[in-house]
């Protein structure tokens, strides 16, 4: 699964599953940039692997910066041949309870962000005659959770928009894919008391939590060339939490 010679987009890669997944494929060759609201050491972490890598403040949000961003991007590092969209946040709350400003903020962060970036892609992707977009979901997306109405209805969307880039584009020689992750374990998760990880874990068939990297694993094989008779599926990478 060689990146070499390839150049990867990972928007929300400075930290968490971001970076596991910006470190994974440099690892595997490819150049990086990182886009993020924040800076970070990660960009001279993924140097240190023998690639470039640079780092572009963008709210993917807004078109606009999306499109900027891009054109900076493909300005530096020559191409554009791999889009990861990773960012996103969560901002939990009962629906009663939930004002809408949470919704909007992880609507336009996690499911709008998404469409921009992409549509900012596909047409140096087009150009180029080929590309791989990877979106990451979760398995909420698929099945709900309380507290989470936003993140959820955002994911599933996330979900709808993959299938429908990977029919608009695979004549296109663009491929597009979503990971969709269960419980990982991160900062956040991290935080959890011990009570609930085991009720978590109790309903996990592996029994345990999954790590960045095994996402990053996933989103690898997706960019590669190995997965090129593959589009509009969606991966779960959640020790068998959702079956289907």
């Amino acid at each position: 699964m060689s990146l070499k010679g390839k150049v990867a987009v990972v928007t929300g890669g400075s930290r968490g599953i971001g970076k596991a997944i910006a470190l994974e494929l440099a690892g595997k060759g490819a150049d990086i940039a990182i886009l993020d609201m924040m800076t970070s050491d990660t960009p001279a972490e993924i140097e240190k692997l023998g690639v470039r890598a640079i780092e572009v403040k963008c709210d993917v949000s807004d078109a606009e910066k999306a499109d900027a961003s891009i054109k900076e991007v493909i300005e530096k590092l020559g191409a554009v041949d791999i889009l990861v969209n990773n960012a996103g946040i969560t901002r939990d709350n009962l629906m009663l309870r939930m004002k809408i400003e949470e919704w909007n903020a992880v609507i336009n962060i996690n499911l709008t962000g998404v469409y921009n970036m992409s549509k900012a892609v596909v047409r140096p992707m087009m150009k180029a005659k080929s590309g791989k977009i990877v979106n990451i979901a979760s398995v909420v997306g698929q099945m709900g959770n309380a507290g989470q109405a936003n993140y959820s209805a955002a994911k599933a969307g996330v979900i709808g928009l993959t299938k429908t880039i990977a029919r608009e584009f695979a004549k296109k020689n663009i491929q597009a894919n979503a990971v969709a992750p269960g419980f990982i374990k991160t900062e956040m998760t991290e935080k959890l008391s011990q009570d609930v990880i085991d009720h978590f874990n109790n309903n996990i068939p592996s029994g345990t939590f999954g790590t960045p990297e095994d996402v990053a694993k996933a989103v690898a094989f997706l960019s590669s060339a190995d997965s090129q008779y593959i589009t509009g599926q969606v991966i779960n990478v959640d020790g068998g939490l959702v079956m289907s």
